[in-house]
This record gives structure tokens, C-alpha cells and sequence, in this order.
């Protein structure tokens, strides 16, 4: 199976959205601080939002906007991951929401290190891994899991880890994250357990799931989208050449095309005609009747 170029020119894409109202897709970029939006067909994008600082995951409301977590703005020029990158963009870290037009508003800011992925509950809960900029300070376990309830109460779900990323539900309902190189699952009685412990050499990112529950993650430096079956390491689609992906969602009228943001060299990449359509997504309901921002 080969990987199509939909895009290209989105400076270190992350966090795609399918969204189902207009056949597009969206995609924030990390070191651009923004969303873009894609038309998949056509191959072309414009640019949907400013977000400034890192916009990092993003998720659908119901009212046609998105959820992105903002980490807050990277510096890439130490990692060697992109030659001569653009200059960081520095914000508050936070939950934010995004409406439909592009207004950006914080939801949740305070006490906030470095927001990077997130997904929705089926009781609007939104959940995110809050685990700092990488690499994570040596020895401490510091990166968490938080959570956003309906009424804007910000709470600690899960902590205690070296570094979680990537966060979705799994088909029982429980939150899977990636956590230093392998998928853990958080089970309802505070337990964890891994899913797999060893995703390859390139680990993982972002992740998504297909309706058999399968678990399809972005595995960065190896350069494309490793695929998980009951535990096990099943199939590898490749992108060609050399670069880091680093988040992927499934789309498309059936279901069955499986996006993935190209982050270097900067493009987004779809491949056609899976066998098993995605496992749909909670969009966010909104605020609950006692919400508030901070």
C-alpha cells in the first residue's frame, strides 16, 4: 500500500482532523502556531486559525470548530530534526477552542506545561497528555494525563509518567496512551497495562484506531504509520524518503483513507482504500451550563 501526497508546505504538521461536513481535513502546525485546512481532492489548503504558540493535537466540536492543545511553542533548533527551522512561536500553554471561523479562545491555561494530544469521552470530558517538552527532565516523572470537564474544571486523571503523548479511547472505553516507547492502557481502577511496551525504533506519536480496533501510531523517525493487532506489530506502511510523522486519523466518505501529517518534510500523506474504516471520534458538546474560562 502506498502513501499519496495530498499536501505540501505545512511547516511540522501534527493533530489531523477529519471533518465530515465538508470532506475536509484539518491539521495544526506546531511550529507555525496555526491550523490549515485541506482539501483533500483538490490538494490544496488555506490557512483556517492563528493560534500562535505550538498548536499540537486537535479534536472536532459539534459546532464545527476544534479543540487544540497549545504546547506552549517549541524551539527546534537543538534537535537536528528540521534544518534551519523557523524561529519559535511563544504562548501560554493550554486547552484551546477553535470555532469555526478561526476565533481562538483559551479554555484552560493555568499550571499547564506543555499540552500535547488530546481526545473526547462520550460524556464530553476532554482528556489530554500534559507531559512537558521533550526530552523530559532526567529521573522525574512528570508528565500526566489531565482532564476537562464540561462545567471548566481542570483536574489531574492520571500521573506519574516519563513522557505520555498520543491519547485515544480504545474500543472498551478506556484511555490508551503513548508512554516512552510502547501504548499503555489506563484502566477505570487507576491500573495500567501495556498494550505493547516496544512500538519499534522510531516509538510512536499520535495514534488512532480502526472499528476492529486495531491501533494505527505515527512512528516519527522511522517515517510512517506502524500498525497494531492484539499486541502485536502486524504491518508497517512506509512513507518514501526520509522524515518524521507524527500523527495520523482516519477520514474520508467510508471511512477508509488513512491521513497521516508528514511532518518533515512538511506535507500530509493519505493512503486509499483500508479494509476496516476508522473507529469514530467524540466531537466536544460544548460547555456544560456552569462552565467558565480561565
Amino acid at each position: 500500500m502506498r502513501a499519496e501526497v495530498v499536501v505540501d508546505g505545512i511547516e511540522f504538521g501534527e493533530g489531523p482532523v477529519w471533518c465530515e461536513r465538508d470532506g475536509t481535513l484539518v491539521v495544526t502546525s506546531v511550529t507555525g502556531g496555526c491550523l490549515w485546512r485541506v482539501w483533500p481532492e483538490a490538494g490544496r489548503c488555506e490557512l483556517l486559525a492563528d493560534t500562535d504558540g505550538g498548536a499540537n493535537g486537535a479534536t472536532p466540536t459539534a459546532d464545527g470548530g476544534f479543540l487544540v492543545t497549545n504546547n506552549g511553542g517549541v524551539d527546534l533548533t537543538a534537535t537536528g530534526v528540521i534544518e534551519n527551522p523557523p524561529p519559535p512561536r511563544f504562548a501560554p500553554p493550554g486547552l484551546q477552542h477553535v470555532s469555526a471561523d478561526g476565533e481562538v479562545t483559551y479554555l484552560a491555561r493555568d499550571g499547564l506545561r506543555a499540552p500535547n494530544d488530546l481526545c473526547v469521552g462520550d460524556d464530553g470530558v476532554v482528556y489530554f497528555t500534559d507531559p512537558g517538552h521533550f526530552p523530559p527532565p532526567r529521573g522525574e516523572l512528570v508528565g500526566r494525563v489531565m482532564a476537562y470537564e464540561r462545567d471548566g474544571t481542570l483536574r489531574t486523571h492520571a500521573d506519574g509518567f516519563w513522557y505520555c503523548n498520543g491519547i485515544a479511547f480504545d474500543l472498551a472505553g478506556n484511555l490508551v496512551v503513548i508512554e516512552r516507547a510502547g501504548l499503555q492502557r489506563l484502566n477505570p481502577d487507576g491500573t495500567r497495562e501495556w498494550v505493547i511496551e516496544t512500538l519499534g525504533h522510531g516509538a510512536g506519536d499520535g495514534f488512532c484506531l480502526d472499528r476492529d480496533g486495531r491501533y494505527y501510531v505515527a512512528s516519527t523517525i522511522e517515517h510512517g504509520v506502524r500498525v497494531i493487532e492484539d499486541g502485536e506489530d502486524v504491518e508497517f506502511l512506509e512513507i518514501e524518503g526520509e522524515g518524521v510523522t507524527t500523527n495520523c486519523c482516519f477520514g474520508g466518505a467510508d471511512g477508509r483513507l488513512l491521513f497521516a501529517t508528514d511532518a518533515v518534510p512538511g506535507r500530509v500523506v493519505v493512503w486509499e482504500g483500508l479494509t476496516t474504516p476508522g473507529l469514530p471520534v467524540h466531537a466536544w458538546p460544548g460547555p456544560g451550563p456552569h462552565s467558565f474560562s480561565s
